[in-house]
């Protein structure tokens, strides 16, 4: 198997290993604020949070609809703190409107992935479901193995050659 073979392969399932995203959001102020949410992704690689009105990062996204999200491999599971493997996304963000079909079905994805929690917060008015919908990407594996991921094709890798 080639080198882009084998990086095609570790990038189809990566997200697979996460529960949650690292999100980095900017205020109107421009202040940036790094956090985290659970999430859920569908096919297009549409990623979606459920998160409390109350947090710095769901004002943020209401303020400034770009956010980034990173992926990245625990700490302990890495050869080389220097090159651990990870994922980005730069990413415009739109809020779901409660109680649409939308909504639902993604409430109920969370529901069947994270359990009986997320009937608590789809009764908390304050809790909203955000898409965040990536524009570009980088998918990191190794020293000199980075590659781009392009809107044309989410599903696809080209290798960043310095």
């Amino acid at each position: 198997m080639s080198k882009i073979e084998e990086a095609q392969a570790a990038y189809q399932n990566f997200t697979d290993e996460f529960q949650s995203v690292i999100l980095s959001t900017v205020s109107e102020e421009n202040q940036p604020n790094a956090s985290y949410a659970p999430f859920v992704m569908d096919e297009a690689k549409n990623v979606y949070i459920f998160v409390s009105g109350l947090s710095p990062h769901t004002r943020n996204l209401y303020a400034n609809s770009q956010a980034c999200i990173l992926f990245i491999d625990d700490e302990s599971k890495t050869e080389q703190i220097f090159a651990r493997r990870r994922l980005t996304f730069d990413c415009s963000a739109s809020l779901i409107e409660r109680e649409t079909p939308q909504w639902n079905q993604i409430a109920d994805r969370f529901e069947e992935r994270f359990g009986d929690m997320i009937q608590v917060f789809r009764g908390l008015a304050d809790f909203r479901i955000f898409k965040l919908t990536p524009s570009e990407g980088r998918f990191v594996i190794g020293f000199g193995a980075a590659y781009q991921i392009t809107a044309d094709d989410f599903n696809s890798l080209k290798h960043i050659k310095g």
